[in-house]
């Protein structure tokens, strides 16, 4: 069933106050007004230097019959729905990760002139996935890496509990449609993870990776991340109990398998 968002006026704005939307408190004025940003508005908010700009989704714009992410490429233009939940949280994930964006973009712009507007590719889903669902995770040690692979959550959330709550352990919703979801606070959110272990710009090591083809080539490279497990993140994630029975932790599918994270700068120094 397609996630119907709250109404603006409707939604518990209570959720802004925990992650990963409490993330966004620099933007709050523009997810907790009662009236809707315009489209102006999000794109005076932009860098001068860009590149970009939000546009108003109306017919003008799509009567120039570009593809939503050639448009981007060539033209700059971000079609963007006003009074729109979804577009909005798009908005905002172009305000703070404008290289992840690009690099999104720019590979989508290439599978495009490969398979044609009318095909898909694997990594096109893939890309596709991250950027409507992704999370960005940093972890400091390989043992959490295994325990993922295992899909052992009370070890990943509950034993390495204390990492997550120093901040060693971080995780950021890139996914704009997964920060809408985030909006009904009784859903248990999963997401798609790209994982950096080790120090380093973990955005701009994911950046990179994504420009440069290494990631994002198959949605089954992407790692689900029950998003609710992250302690702190939801109003259970204090009792151990939870992580042995809510049903976003789900086992380790028959032959499933992951790749190995991207390294962080920490992992590489001699």
């Amino acid at each position: 069933m397609r996630y119907a968002a709250p109404s603006r006026e409707a939604f518990d704005r209570s959720v802004l106050e925990v992650p990963p939307l409490s993330h966004w408190s620099a933007y709050r004025s523009l997810l907790a007004g009662d009236a809707w940003p315009t489209v102006d508005t999000l794109d005076a908010l932009l860098p001068l230097d860009s590149g970009v700009r939000f546009a108003t989704q109306d017919k003008a714009l799509l009567d120039d019959g570009l593809h939503y992410e050639v448009r981007i490429a060539r033209r700059g233009a971000i079609a963007t729905r006003p009074d729109n939940w979804h577009d909005l949280f798009n908005a905002l994930i172009w305000l703070r990760y404008g290289e992840l964006k690009r690099a999104l973009n720019a590979r989508q712009l290439a599978e495009i002139e490969r398979m044609g507007p009318r095909e898909r590719s694997r990594a096109q889903c893939a890309l596709t996935h991250f950027d409507e669902g992704g999370i960005i995770v940093t972890l400091p040690d390989e043992a959490m890496v295994s325990a993922w692979d295992a899909h052992d959550w009370h070890a990943l959330f509950w034993t390495w509990r204390d990492a997550w709550l120093s901040g060693a352990a971080h995780a950021e919703v890139f996914g704009h449609a997964l920060l809408e979801h985030a909006l009904s606070p009784t859903k248990l959110l999963v997401g798609k993870a790209l994982v950096v272990v080790g120090g380093g710009d973990a955005r701009a090591i994911c950046a990179d990776a994504i420009r440069r083809g290494t990631v994002l080539n198959d949605p089954q490279e992407l790692r689900p991340l029950p998003v609710s497990g992250v302690p702190g993140w939801h109003a259970l994630s204090g009792d151990e109990r939870f992580y042995d029975t809510a049903p976003c932790f789900q086992p380790l599918r028959a032959g499933r398998t992951y790749p190995a994270p991207l390294v962080g700068i920490a992992q590489t120094s001699p």
